[in-house]
């Protein structure tokens, strides 16, 4: 499968109005945002947890990384609620689920593959720094190594942000909103822009929160190996 899968383009999906579809675990359900490959791909998902949902024990090859937008995801390793950030590299193993259900944002087969650094964040609990170069705009650093950069952003209302991308570019409004290139971005919207773009929005009236990623998209981009 190929869903958005032209990293040379800009990509914006509006997931609050996209329909949920099942994954071929009961219970659990996906709006994907770009996929590539089959049912192990290199994806870009919202994933939904019903209550008392749950996958069984597995391995993540290439790697997870993960948001919690709502309720609490838990594994063997802990209950992560709304605002957890999570990277589990590749070889790492877990059971994930959800007691009382849970949404979250997730990005699967996007590491380097001897990338072996586990993160575990709990963003209620820390605090945004103020960017220097841009007046209304807040920073939280989630990640960060040669290849790319995971943040949180909180935008003032009302205020004009500008990014250069010279490795590409993703964001998710996590809430409030904003607008770019004559679109108005709400909470689950995603937008990427592809390598040597640049980002010119403006934050809405209530400002906006969101989640970034930069550079990543420099380095080629493509679908697991698939079982034969």
């Amino acid at each position: 499968m190929q869903l958005n899968a032209d990293f040379t383009r800009r990509v914006a999906v509006h997931a609050a109005d996209l329909a949920w579809t099942p994954s071929p675990i009961a219970g659990v359900e996906r709006r994907m945002l770009d996929r590539v490959g089959g049912e192990v791909a290199r994806a870009t998902s919202i994933v939904r947890y019903a209550p008392a949902s749950r996958f069984s024990p597995h391995t993540h090859d290439g790697g997870e990384e993960f948001f919690v937008l709502e309720g609490t995801f838990s594994d063997e390793h802990g209950d992560f609620p709304a605002g957890a950030y999570i990277r589990n590299p590749p070889t790492s193993r877990h059971t994930p689920g959800s007691r009382s259900g849970c949404t979250i944002f997730v990005k699967l087969w996007q590491f380097q593959l001897h990338d072996r650094t586990q993160v575990r964040i709990d963003t209620a609990a820390t605090p945004f720094r103020r960017d220097r170069a841009q007046p209304g705009l807040e920073l939280m650093a989630l990640f960060r190594d040669g290849r790319e950069e995971v943040r949180l952003e909180r935008w003032a209302p009302s205020s004009l942000v500008e990014h250069k991308a010279p490795g590409g570019l993703e964001l998710l409004v996590l809430s409030g909103g904003f607008a770019e290139g004559g679109e108005t971005f709400k909470p689950l919207s995603w937008l990427r822009l592809p390598p040597g773009a640049h980002l010119s929005a403006r934050a809405g009236a209530d400002g906006c929160r969101l989640w970034a990623k930069l550079g990543h998209l420099a380095h080629a981009q493509t679908a697991p190996p698939q079982a034969g």
